[in-house]
């Protein structure tokens, strides 16, 4: 089991910084920085707040 545990903690590199690539609403729910969409490279089309790809949600596009 510790073995499993390690290895599992060598893949948190990767893992989203609070205050840098996310922070939580009122509700409790993460939302994710423009920083964080930039560094995974690639718009999700799912209507994030901070989208830096300006891709709008009710038509389905991006803008840029």
């Amino acid at each position: 089991m510790l073995f499993l545990y390690v290895m599992n903690d060598e893949n948190n590199e990767n893992k989203p910084t609070e205050g840098e690539d996310f922070y939580l609403t009122p509700e409790g729910y993460r939302c994710f920085t423009e920083k964080y969409h930039l560094k995974r490279g690639y718009c999700c089309k799912s209507g994030c707040r901070h989208c830096p790809y300006g891709f709008d949600k009710k038509t389905g596009n991006i803008k840029k």
